[in-house]
């Protein structure tokens, strides 16, 4: 008993060191985006709203896609450094940026059309030509993005999150005295904005190239090897990415249904906006749990490249610790400002009460939200996101959605159908993946994963 409380305590350190600049690294890396609307915030009410319209269309079609294609490198070179087959690392990365290179092309000509498509599904056309504008100038940041990503899962499956965290804290004070110049000085206005975004993501991406290229820590890591072994790279990160990206969106778009459903109801701006700030508040807590859900992706990968079932299994059970331990204090605090936390976004009474009567079911989905996110990562490091994916596409469409629109459309329950329906979904997914975790052979899992890596090459 002993040895094993020794072994925990050693493991929570572990984790504890990784958990926290991940998580600081993930809460920077997205305000980036929310600095930018923020600051067009002051020029009017138009370039506001095409700047928000902007950013959710592009997070939608580009960003997530890309997002989800670099997670294929959670598993790939998180165990081809666990079994210290570190050449690979350099192969799986730069195959990544060079599919991710090429997938942002056809996404560029469809935010070319932004307006198009938004007068098309119904959007106000003068919004509609300010998001336009908005996204072609983010097309550079897009193609950064195809760097950023993969730099970033290279690093941080070695454990290196320090260097992203120091890298995108200098982005952010680059990017804010940046954003202000183009904004006011040179009156760029919205475009302005966009461009600050884009040309920070370069200097994001400068900073990084510069550590990769001239750290000793990445000395084994960043060579490569044979252009074979790079086309071989780009083959097994193309089998990983497409279920991968399959993972990441379907989770993704499903709030953005239900916000789209809310605006059936009756009053659908109120409506709108109740579910919208709801979500917003969920999502802004995501990139905290998303930091404990890297950090188990890591250390789940590692260890099972290096073979070591044991040690799999106890980095989860800490992180999974760790996270509840973080949203507990979180949901208690949410739940007891519930009665004022509407004044944070809006001034209206009427949305104020509707965000404090359904501040409990947030609670409950941040909790869950938790959960989901440690078993995503071990999903991650453990290669499963074919499964991944199937139990996302079940859970979100065939459970949550549907049964928030009976309750919504049907029940009359209106947003808090809409909550209910997909917190459904969020147990359902939550479960399931605990229960894929728990029922797994994982030193059969180890054995697999650890000759797989030392195949020959």
């Amino acid at each position: 008993m002993g040895s094993i409380k020794w072994v925990s305590v050693k493991e929570m350190k572990k984790v504890s060191c990784l958990v926290a600049p991940m998580v600081g690294f993930m809460i920077l890396q997205s305000v980036a985006p929310v600095v930018s609307v923020m600051m067009v915030g002051h020029l009017d009410e138009l370039s506001l709203s095409g700047a928000s319209v902007a950013t959710s269309f592009t997070n939608v079609t580009g960003f997530a896609f890309l997002f989800g294609m670099a997670c294929a490198l959670d598993t790939l070179c998180g165990q081809a450094y666990g079994a210290e087959e570190y050449e690979k690392l350099g192969n799986y990365t730069y195959g990544a940026i060079i599919c991710l290179i090429l997938a942002s092309l056809p996404i560029c000509v469809v935010w070319i059309f932004t307006d198009k498509l938004l007068i098309l599904i119904g959007q106000d056309p003068s919004i509609s030509t300010v998001a336009r504008n908005f996204s072609i100038c983010l097309i550079p940041r897009l193609l950064a993005y195809a760097f950023l990503q993969p730099f970033s899962r290279f690093l941080q499956t070695q454990s290196l999150i320090l260097p992203l965290l120091f890298t995108t804290s200098a982005t952010l004070f680059f990017q804010i005295p940046l954003t202000w110049i183009f904004l006011f000085k040179l009156d760029l206005k919205t475009n302005g904005a966009a461009f600050a975004l884009s040309i920070s993501s370069w200097f994001n991406v400068f900073l990084l190239g510069f550590y990769v290229k001239f750290s000793s820590k990445c000395q084994t890591t960043r060579a490569g090897s044979s252009p074979r072994h790079l086309l071989r790279g780009i083959i097994q990160f193309l089998r990983l990415a497409l279920p991968s990206t399959a993972m990441v969106c379907l989770e993704w778009w499903s709030s953005e249904v239900l916000i789209l459903l809310s605006g059936l109801l009756p009053n659908p701006k109120l409506e709108t906006s109740v579910v919208s700030i709801c979500f917003t508040i969920i999502y802004i807590h995501f990139y905290v749990t998303y930091g404990f859900g890297g950090a188990v992706s890591v250390r789940v990968s590692n260890e099972l490249g290096a073979g070591n079932a044991k040690a799999a299994k106890m980095a989860t059970a800490s992180i999974l610790v760790l996270g509840m331990l973080e949203v507990i204090c979180i949901s208690a605090a949410l739940f007891s400002c519930r009665k004022i936390l509407g004044y944070a976004f809006s001034n209206q009474k009427e949305i104020v009460d509707r965000i404090a009567d359904l501040s409990p079911l947030m609670c409950f989905l941040i909790i869950i939200d938790s959960f989901q996110a440690v078993f995503s990562g071990v999903i991650r490091g453990s290669g499963w996101q074919d499964i991944g994916a199937y139990i996302n596409l079940g859970a979100y469409y065939l459970i949550g959605i549907p049964a928030g629109a009976v309750l919504t459309f049907v029940l009359h329950l209106k947003s808090k159908g809409l909550m209910i329906g997909f917190f459904a979904g969020a147990v359902v997914h939550a479960a399931l993946l605990a229960l894929i975790i728990l029922f797994t052979d994982w030193q059969k899992q180890a054995s697999k994963v650890r000759d797989k890596m030392l195949q020959s090459h």
